[in-house]
């Protein structure tokens, strides 16, 4: 339990959101003289997860960057593209590199406390914030709280609820099998029957690569099935008969139309604050840009409620696309096949990153099929 019941901040919750602003506060060293509490269950000593996202210039984390790769591919039922994505790059972050990265920065700082436990509801008492931990109700000051643990709201008639869900295998073979010049952003060329269903392939040498069996549905598939969605891709689309599986792993992660805030119980960060796109997944990135905006309104003293949210259109745009997909409307292959196909990647990748101009939006939203996307988008409107 607590050391104190008195902290300058409290962090819930030991993922990529409290992490990626923790370790930016550490290491600005304008907060040496503060009192941190960081809370979670888990000891973050696996790797349970990769991210992989994109970028121009060295990023902050950019010490553990564990491959990047200038040309990327997608492929899908008759269309393939192997395009470079200059001046972007397309970067993977190890989980457990980032864990060690982040409590290794931690540990070099005495006024940080880490408590393993289970956290359960917070709430103010005599202006007190005091939080449930291993259910023992936990008294810790008055605290900037910052919390990243999402909690899904209860559904109504207008919810819109899809899993990304994956498993994904290192695997090692004997011989040359991979081009570790070109990571495989997404291959359709596996069955659709579940929902929206790619590969991904991240090749770090010519024998070793993270295959990834990934799938946009309302329900997950029994655990043997995605080792059949994998195995069938290494040996029939990679032509691969003879692996070695040397890790695994496999996650679950939100998209919703549900409106995520930053200003909730505490200032919610990480997907608990809307920085998991809803229509896609990624989440790395958004939590990058959020992080830094919140470090700087500390270091000039400034209030949280003035760091600005991402233009209201591209949830627009993230609602439609996700009521496609959650309907079935369109599959959800040829869509994104189809921005490949029809934009240059560079356009593609700055959408994904919610960073395009209304100009660049027209001419993406131009190039997908006009009447289904118009009727998801006037359900939104």
């Amino acid at each position: 339990m607590p050391r104190s019941n008195a902290y300058d901040f409290v962090f819930c919750g030991a993922g990529c959101g409290s992490l990626s602003l923790l370790v930016r506060m550490l290491r600005s060293g304008h907060f040496n003289d503060k009192k941190i509490l960081l809370i979670d269950k888990d000891t973050k000593t696996k790797n349970d997860r990769t991210w992989c996202f994109w970028e121009k210039d060295k990023g902050f984390f950019e010490e553990i960057v564990y491959h990047q790769w200038d040309t990327i591919a997608v492929h899908g039922d008759g269309f393939s593209t192997t395009p470079a994505i200059a001046p972007y790059r397309y970067k993977m972050i190890r989980g457990i590199d980032f864990y060690e990265y982040c409590f290794s920065e931690i540990s070099r700082h005495s006024n940080v406390e880490v408590v393993m436990a289970e956290i359960g509801n917070w709430e103010q008492q005599e202006g007190q914030t005091v939080i449930t931990l291993n259910g023992q109700p936990t008294s810790l000051g008055t605290p900037v709280l910052f919390n990243s643990l999402y909690i899904p709201a209860t559904p109504n008639r207008k919810s819109l609820r899809l899993l990304q869900h994956f498993k994904g295998w290192l695997i090692e073979t004997d011989q040359p099998a991979f081009d570790p010049k070109v990571a495989t952003m997404m291959d359709f060329r596996a069955e659709q029957k579940e929902g929206t269903t790619f590969v991904y392939v991240m090749p770090f040498s010519t024998t070793k690569a993270l295959v990834e069996y990934t799938l946009f549905s309302k329900a997950l598939l029994q655990p043997a099935e995605y080792d059949k969605g994998l195995n069938t891709y290494i040996t029939e689309q990679l032509g691969i008969k003879d692996y070695r599986i040397i890790e695994e792993e496999a996650g679950i992660i939100p998209m919703t139309n549900e409106k995520l805030s930053f200003k909730g119980r505490g200032w919610q960060i990480g997907t608990a604050g809307g920085q998991t796109k809803g229509s896609s997944g990624y989440t790395f990135q958004f939590i990058q840009k959020q992080s830094e905006q919140i470090l700087q309104q500390l270091l000039k003293g400034a209030s949280l409620d003035k760091i600005p949210s991402s233009p209201g259109r591209f949830r627009f745009y993230d609602n439609t696309l996700l009521d496609i997909l959650y309907h079935d409307t369109l599959p959800g292959d040829k869509i994104f096949t189809r921005l490949f196909k029809k934009n240059k990647p560079q356009r593609v990748l700055r959408f994904l990153d919610n960073e395009t101009s209304l100009s660049e939006e027209l001419k993406i939203i131009s190039s997908l099929p006009t009447w289904p996307f118009l009727k998801a988008a006037l359900k939104q409107l």
